[in-house]
């Protein structure tokens, strides 16, 4: 198999790659280094009673929500400088969280993890993704249950 010189052959040791191979590898070594500096910043537990859900006693009645946020990010110049600028202020994001969950009376808690993500992402453009969690404990179901519970996810 040739590579980018005529005479390469892939089983070579590095050591011996042409400068165009050289160039390459650099490239590759860069993107893995900057890819392994993304972080995640994370908000779990949330803990709100509002007044959700498809029944009108919900509406009504209210129950108990959770709500667990996960932002990834490069954060490293922050983590550097010990600065706020170029990460999460995780105390905004809980006052956006807050706010969506006990300003609002929807059926589905899709639909309180979707505009809670779409709040983060407006406001923090840098994210490469966010993932919402919304669990509602003791769902009325019918039955025994623990929890209901959604993920919505952006990005990779």
């Amino acid at each position: 198999m040739r590579g980018f010189c005529s005479n390469l052959d892939y089983r070579v040791q590095p050591s011996i790659l042409c400068q165009h191979s050289k160039a390459l590898a650099g490239a590759i070594i860069s993107t893995r280094q900057q890819d392994m500096a993304l972080g995640t910043v994370r908000l779990v537990n949330a803990v709100f009673y509002a007044h959700h859900g498809v029944k009108p006693e919900e509406h009504s009645i209210g129950a108990r929500f959770e709500v667990d946020v996960s932002m990834d990010l490069d954060f490293t110049r922050a983590a550097q400088r010990d600065v706020l600028t170029g990460t999460v202020d995780y105390e905004l994001v809980y006052q956006w969280v807050q706010k969506i969950v006990l300003a609002n009376r929807f059926d589905l808690i899709e639909r309180l993890a979707y505009l809670i993500a779409e709040k983060i992402l407006t406001e923090y453009a840098f994210l490469e993704a966010v993932e919402v969690t919304v669990r509602k404990p003791h769902p009325p179901v019918g039955g025994t249950c623990d929890r209901a519970e959604v993920v919505y996810r952006t990005g990779p």
